[in-house]
Order: C-alpha cells, then sequence, then structure tokens
C-alpha cells in the first residue's frame, strides 16, 4: 500500500520517541516529535536556565563539520575532536560525525539540502538528539536545518555558552554567560503560533501585540539591564587598575588555550585554592593571588578564562570587562598545553583573541606546559622540543612543578626589562626603607658603609616615588660600568 503520510521524502522515519522522564517531547513546526535540546531559542528564554542542551540525560549528538576554501581535511578533523570534547563537557555524547567538502557554505541549509537528508539518517539510525555544527549557523539556517532533521540544529557557538553557563559562579560570570545567551538567542527567538494580545476597552480593539514581539521586548529590556550592571563592573574594574598602578607590584596575567593548564599553574605560583580540573573551560571567573619571584619581590598574578577556536564573539563582547586584564597587566604569561595535536595553532588562535581585545602589543612570555607526558603523537619531550623553537620560551609541568624556578627567573628577566635601576643610601636609621626597598624592589647590589646603606635597586615608578629622597641617581645603560644586565 502506497505510504500516504505527508512526509514522504527520506528514509522511512523511526517511530515517534517518548520523552525519557524529565525531558519535554518537542515538536518542530508540527513535524515529528524528539526528545532533548532547545528547539525554539525563545520558548521562555528569561525563565530558561538548562542552556542549549538538556542535561536531564546525556544527549545523543551527531557532529557535523565543513571543509572551506583553503581550510585541509585534517584541520576539520581536529576541530571536530575539539568539538568532541566540548559537547562532553558540555555533558552529552558526541556519537557520530559527518564531513563535507564545500567553496562556501549554503545560504539556506549551511551544507545544502542533499547533505541535510544525509545527517538526518545518520540520525535516525543512532537514534540522534541533536545534530551539532562545527561552524555558526545563522538563525535561517538553523531553522531550515531542524525542518529537515526534524530535531534541534545547534552551532559550536551554542555549546560553548552552554559550558560557561555551567560553569559560571560569581554574579559577574553568571551576568556575561547570560547576556552572550541572550544576543545569541534574540535573533533565533520564534514561535509556532502568533496568538495576538488584544485590550479590553473602547478604543483598544485591534491586532495587538504578537506573543512573539512580547518575548523580543523582555529580552531587549533584559539585555540593557545586563549591560548597565556590567558597565558598572567595568568601571569599578577601571578603579581598581588605577589602584594597582599605584602599587609596588608588577602584574601579570596567564593566558593560554581552554584546558592548557592555566589554574594548575596558578595554584602551583600562589597556593591560590582554585578548581582545576582536565576539562574545557573548567575557569570562567578571573582570580588574582601574590607571588614572590626569586629576587624578593612580590608580583600579582590573575588567572583568566580560556581561548578556544572559534569563540564566539557574544562571548567575546561579554566578558570584555574580563578580558581587559590582559591589556593593563605588565607581562602575558601565555601557557600552551605540549601534548596538544596543534599546539601552533592553538598559540595563533589565543593571539587572535588578545589582539582583538587590545592586548597584542603587552610584553609575552610562552610557557609550555605539561613537559611530563607524553604528546599527541605518544612521544616525550614535547614540551621541551617546542621551547627550543621559541627562544626565551620555558617547559614546564605545572602538576609537578618541574620547572618553576626557571618559570620564575624568566618572569622575573622580563618585567626587569621594564623596571628601571636606582643607586640609593639609606641611613642605618632608616631600617624601614631599607626593608622597603627589599620589600618592593629586586636588589641588585649592597654595599655597607659608615652611615648607611648604599643599595643598587630595580625599581618600580611608584616605588620610586616612594624612596625618592634616598635615591642618589638613576643609573642607565650609558652610566653603568657595572656589568648588570639593564
Amino acid at each position: 500500500m502506497a505510504d500516504s503520510s505527508p512526509d514522504k521524502e527520506g528514509p522511512p522515519q523511526a517511530p515517534p520517541v517518548e520523552a525519557k522522564e524529565g525531558t519535554e517531547a518537542l515538536t518542530v513546526d508540527g513535524v515529528g516529535t524528539h526528545r532533548g535540546a532547545f528547539v525554539e531559542h525563545g520558548r521562555d528564554a528569561l525563565d530558561d536556565e538548562t542552556g542549549f542542551l538538556d542535561r536531564s540525560f546525556r544527549e545523543r549528538i551527531v557532529l557535523v563539520g565543513v571543509t572551506h576554501g583553503g581550510q585541509s581535511e585534517l584541520e576539520t578533523a581536529a576541530s571536530l575532536d575539539e568539538l568532541e570534547l566540548l559537547v562532553d563537557t558540555a555533558g552529552a555524547d558526541a556519537l557520530d560525525r559527518l564531513t563535507q567538502r564545500r567553496d562556501r557554505p549554503d545560504p539556506a541549509t549551511f551544507v545544502g539540502k542533499g547533505k541535510a537528508t544525509e545527517i538526518k539518517e545518520a540520525a535516525v539510525a543512532i537514534d540522534a538528539d541533536t545534530v551539532v555544527f562545527d561552524d555558526e549557523l545563522s538563525p535561517a539556517q538553523q531553522f531550515n536545518l531542524e525542518k529537515i532533521l526534524k530535531r534541534t540544529a545547534l552551532d559550536r557557538t551554542a555549546v560553548i555558552l552552554d559550558i560557561f553557563a555551567q560553569h559560571a559562579k560569581s554574579a559577574e560570570g553568571k551576568a556575561q554567560v547570560e547576556l552572550a545567551q541572550l544576543r545569541y538567542r534574540l535573533p533565533r527567538l520564534r514561535r509556532k503560533k502568533d496568538f495576538s494580545q488584544q485590550g479590553g476597552g473602547i478604543g483598544t480593539r485591534g491586532p495587538g501585540e504578537t506573543q512573539l514581539e512580547v518575548d523580543r521586548r523582555r529580552l531587549v529590556r533584559r539585555m540593557h539591564k545586563l549591560e548597565r550592571d556590567l558597565d558598572d563592573i567595568s568601571a569599578r574594574r577601571a578603579n581598581q587598575r588605577k589602584a594597582r598602578h599605584r602599587s609596588p607590584y608588577r602584574s601579570v596575567s596567564i593566558v593560554g588555550y581552554t584546558n592548557s593548564g592555566k589554574s594548575t599553574l596558578l595554584r602551583t605560583l600562589t597556593g591560590a585554592n582554585v578548581l582545576v580540573q582536565d576539562r574545557l573551560f573548567a575557569t570562567v571567573d578571573p582570580t588574582t593571588r601574590k607571588a614572590r619571584l626569586p629576587g624578593g619581590e612580590q608580583i600579582l598574578v590573575t588567572d583568566t578564562v580560556g581561548f578556544v577556536r572559534k569563540l564566539p564573539h557574544q562571548l567575546v563582547e561579554a566578558f570584555k570587562s574580563t578580558l581587559e586584564v590582559a591589556v593593563e597587566v605588565d607581562l602575558l604569561v601565555h601557557v600552551v598545553d605540549g601534548t596538544a595535536p596543534d599546539p601552533l595553532g592553538n598559540i595563533e588562535a589565543v593571539r587572535q583573541v588578545l589582539g582583538g581585545v587590545g592586548a597584542g602589543e603587552v610584553p609575552e612570555l610562552l610557557v609550555f606546559n605539561k613537559a611530563d607526558a607524553v604528546d599527541a603523537d605518544g612521544l616525550a619531550g614535547g614540551a621541551e622540543r617546542l621551547a627550543a623553537r621559541y627562544p626565551g620560551s620555558v617547559a614546564i609541568s605545572a602538576q609537578k612543578g618541574t620547572g618553576i624556578e626557571a618559570l620564575l627567573d624568566a618572569v622575573a628577566a622580563k618585567l626587569r626589562e621594564l623596571s628601571s635601576l636606582y643607586e640609593l643610601f639609606v641611613p642605618w636609621a632608616r631600617g624601614d626603607m631599607l626593608a622597603a626597598t627589599h620589600r618592593e624592589g629586586e636588589v641588585v647590589e649592597e654595599t655597607s658603609e659608615a652611615d648607611g646603606m648604599r643599595i643598587l635597586a630595580r625599581l618600580e615608578e611608584a616605588s620610586a616615588k616612594r624612596l625618592s629622597k634616598f635615591i642618589v641617581v638613576a643609573v642607565t645603560a650609558a652610566d653603568s660600568d657595572r656589568g648588570e644586565t639593564l
């Protein structure tokens, strides 16, 4: 007997899947039902706290990657490997993947209708809940794909936003993530039906306002409030940075690709009790602690959120107040996973984001981490080999503490290039100033004299002002014949 169902295209459909306990059976434009994910991106957007993936169970995911232009298939495969880790971090299971080579994305469905049908067949075969694309989808592409696939279509941006929503703990971090999510959801706002709301009095009847318009207005109002809150936080951060400029301490920011070991390094350097996990984006909220260099001087070290390829612009914009920390510091300690499949690509991805927020000119120290582990090829010594390719860089194991002394020496040398050398004479009666010189600067040489101590020290500008009455002369390279590195 001929099939009389309205959907005759493609393979026979799997029977409707009954929603698991705690999940909602979803309908896409009235055709087919399936569990999981976040189909209507505007539905209760202000009340929904589950993100884009349903975490009441582990969703079954199909990954899709497209090789564009000059991109190689190996690069596409590596990007899908990373997307699989992102999906796992978000709490789902990637069970299949498909790839396609195209000169340019299809404006309607990104991959073309024929490929979309193939993806649907793969999703039906494994009973997938959601299809995740490695590139950002336009709202129209997402809508069209969901009609074809009969299940949710998400992109890398949605997965990353979902992970950030899970890991943000501070009020600022939660506000930043919520703003990024709302910016993503707003153009994707839609409903199956647009019921109008009408007034009940004379002169108030008419087409009224659709529910979609109400939802859009609520989202925009919420976004404006979050933007005002984050502006206030940004202003407070600016005042804090001004105070730090008056501080005698140099500031260092630990930056790097996600899961490169930044938080582990911060804990090793400062003893900070920060979350350390072998997962992507374990750190969303920045942490600042004090550390001491070999010369005795103290520095402020800040751990930052990790970067990733194709970092959503919504996140970069929302986290601007946090990322601005990297602009104001004296040195960037760029941590690189020496065991990553493509560490050089990771370096470039981080530098692109830093350049985008205005931190491209800040001095950088490359640190190749995980020297105690084998690289992607199963070989030991990957971090050391990478460090040899970049003069001035350091290979360490933040977890085991290997190479930390060399790292501190390298940080001190980098910061030394930014400070000035002064000759001071401190009378014996001013032991407090003698202690302050040791505490706030790096003492290069001391000479005991009858009336006091003659000191050659590197001082920051703020410290030099406080000790100005004891400074004999500011020593420059042209004036000095002592042989120190100035």
